[in-house]
């Protein structure tokens, strides 16, 4: 069998969590060293520049039950004065953890067994929000090399299906395909074609189906020494190949590994990008906003080749 699509039994994904555990007070942040993020600073070459985010989205849909709600607090149409001075003005609020805007997980997002990464005790997440590892902790960016492997491009299909999954050997062959190779510090997304399936199906409900990373593929990045992991979807495939564990990647990633997780990030702007550069690598510039209690945060990347 694949081991890409081999369920995955509940003893073995606690000792695949066992050997991938972690316990640094910044988790992967610890790989990104200055000397890593000014050799990141080489990759710009073309001065071409790229967002790995999709628009915010007010509307509702099968996969956005609780879209974000904006509305305008100023001057609109009908409403401005003829004379002297106004403002246009709005407000914005959205669900940040959902299954169609861009975002950011901190590492407090996930509760696994009673603790936070690190061990740290969930009784931290309080009515008034996170007292440990929220997304403060990066207030100061994220900022490397950023790696992009296609996994549609080495199948040659557009898209992978709902319920697809990406194993580590998948995104080696990726690797040796787009002629890149992931390494200490990096930034890692993976393409799976969720957004553009999106835009020409029209949008399902993601949490029953959806293509995503089998959980071997962290032992891809543990090796690898990753920073952060991106995906134009969830990163968990559903349903789950995990007996019991419904995010088994979550659990990994950021509970066992400490790794900043972005969800639901669109590729199809970089990709001709790439293509055209022949190139698969660039610097990116992931910039979270400052809410220092925070379980996340709307994300909006920028790669730079």
């Amino acid at each position: 069998m694949d081991p890409s699509t081999a369920a995955v039994g509940a003893a073995e994904f606690r000792e695949l969590y066992r050997r991938l555990r972690r316990n640094r007070p910044d988790g992967a942040l610890a790989e990104l060293t200055p000397e890593r993020v000014a050799a990141a600073a080489r990759e710009v070459r073309a001065g071409l520049r790229v967002s790995l985010a999709a628009p915010v989205e007010t509307g509702p849909g099968p996969d956005n039950p609780e879209p974000a709600v904006h509305r305008m607090t100023g001057a609109v149409a009908g409403r401005v004065p003829d004379e002297g001075l106004d403002f246009a003005r709005d407000h914005i609020a959205m669900n940040v953890h959902g299954d169609a805007d861009s975002h950011l997980d901190a590492l407090c997002h996930v509760v696994y067994d009673g603790t936070l990464y690190g061990g740290v005790d969930a009784d931290t997440l309080t009515a008034h929000g996170a007292e440990a590892l929220s997304v403060d902790l990066v207030r100061d960016g994220i900022v490397g090399r950023g790696v992009l492997l296609d996994v549609p491009r080495l199948r040659n299909v557009p898209w992978l299906e709902p319920g697809e999954q990406v194993g580590a050997e998948e995104l080696a062959a990726a690797e040796a395909a787009q002629g890149v190779r992931v390494g200490p510090g990096d930034l890692l997304f993976v393409r799976v074609g969720h957004r553009r399936r999106r835009a020409e199906r029209g949008p399902w409900d993601a949490t029953k189906a959806r293509a995503g990373l089998h959980p071997d593929a962290m032992e891809f990045l543990a090796e690898r020494r990753v920073v952060a992991l991106g995906s134009d979807g969830n990163n968990d495939a559903a349903p789950s190949p995990a007996e019991s564990v419904d995010y088994p990647v979550h659990v990994l990633a950021v509970h066992a590994m400490g790794l900043h997780l972005l969800d639901y990030l669109q590729f199809e702007d970089l990709v001709p990008l790439c293509v055209r550069e022949r190139r698969w690598s660039f610097l990116c510039v992931i910039a979270p906003l400052r809410l220092p209690r925070a379980t996340g945060s709307p994300v909006n990347p920028i790669a730079i080749l």
